[in-house]
């Protein structure tokens, strides 16, 4: 960038570059912000808690969900929005000043080309074009839109590089209250937690759009909304997680926590049947085993894209969409993970579908 080049584009492209994530070149205060932590026995309460929480460090909404064309062609989509706090001094009143980010993810898995198609954005929150609002559900990121309606649908709105996605989201059931009533523990020590609740079972109604044509589509949709400061041990690679959406209207949320030497640190899992019963399983009852790896041919990370999950005396078989399902984040979250659509089967037997996360496979993760 030379002398020539207007005034304008040379202090945007130095602010761009100072507000790196979580690297402000701005001087931060001299005492950095401290964060709220999860904390046993604080009560979810709805709708607040459907919006975010600036307080903590960290927090994302999480959308995954099957489709189906109306040639009962199968699709796979996820779209996620983070929220993520920086050390930059809270009280400085400047408008531009980079106190939140926003980040935001979104794929879709077809078949029919073999791999994933994803797209990613991040700016600082501001001016009216991103923001994470507080009260309830809305997080916007350029032209994509997360809401919540009064109610209870969402609406999604997001046109990615090589797709766009317009769809509804039903709730047909109440919140599933993750861990110890949203309080949801992810390692040995007390300050590594969440509060996490999933929506299980929306339905999905609206249109997809590639290469110019829209397609109606419907479907089932997992969401997840969770927010903390302290979650990952030091020692830990990364995570495995599944969210389910089982046939028969039940629902079924796995994960574990993998430590750098491939061992479990921490796991948890929670079956939630049609009538709102939530069976927990704790570390020792919650067994993530691979049953066939793919390998990256861009990364070389290796995935156990089909897995078998244990809760208790159930086996649950996870079989991909397709086993291209990475997804490479490096410019916003600066993350590869593999994030894919999958069947599930119980005992042999069709059970549902949803969704299977791995992260940790190209190198630690860091929230």
């Amino acid at each position: 960038m030379n002398q020539c080049t207007p005034a304008w584009l040379r202090w945007t492209a130095t602010l761009i570059a100072c507000l790196g994530l979580l690297l402000p070149c701005v001087p931060a205060s001299a005492d950095a912000p401290r964060f709220s932590t999860a904390v046993p026995g604080t009560p979810l309460s709805f709708p607040r808690d459907f919006g975010a929480h600036p307080d903590f460090r960290t927090e994302w909404w999480y959308v995954t969900g099957w489709l189906e064309t109306p040639d009962h062609k199968p699709l796979g989509f996820q779209v996620t929005f983070f929220r993520s706090a920086t050390d930059h001094d809270q009280a400085n009143p400047s408008r531009f000043a980079p106190k939140q980010l926003v980040i935001a993810h979104v794929a879709l898995s077809d078949p029919a080309l073999g791999k994933l198609l994803h797209d990613q954005k991040i700016a600082r929150e501001g001016f009216g074009l991103a923001y994470a609002r507080q009260g309830n559900t809305d997080v916007k990121l350029g032209d994509w839109h997360f809401t919540r309606e009064a109610d209870g649908r969402y609406l999604i709105n997001v046109a990615a590089r090589d797709f766009t996605l317009n769809f509804t989201l039903s709730p047909t059931q109440q919140p599933m209250l993750q861990g110890d009533h949203g309080f949801s523990r992810k390692g040995p020590k007390p300050e590594q937690a969440s509060y996490y609740y999933s929506e299980p079972q929306l339905t999905v109604a609206g249109t997809a759009r590639r290469n110019g044509k829209p397609v109606e589509v419907h479907g089932s949709a997992w969401l997840d909304h969770e927010w903390s400061t302290t979650v990952l041990d030091p020692d830990a690679a990364g995570w495995d997680w599944a969210g389910i959406n089982l046939d028969d209207g039940s629902a079924l949320m796995a994960f574990q926590i993998r430590g750098k030497d491939g061992s479990k640190m921490w796991a948890h899992a929670a079956l939630r049947d049609p009538a709102g019963h939530v069976t927990q399983f704790d570390a020792d009852n919650v067994r993530f085993q691979p049953q066939r790896t793919w390998t990256s041919p861009r990364t070389n990370a290796r995935y156990p894209v089909a897995t078998r999950i244990e809760t208790g005396n159930a086996t649950w078989d996870l079989t991909p969409l397709q086993n291209d399902q990475e997804l490479d984040s490096r410019q916003s979250t600066g993350a590869v993970y593999w994030e894919g659509a999958v069947t599930v089967s119980r005992d042999g037997k069709p059970a549902g579908r949803g969704y299977l996360e791995m992260t940790g496979y190209v190198k630690p993760f860091k929230l």
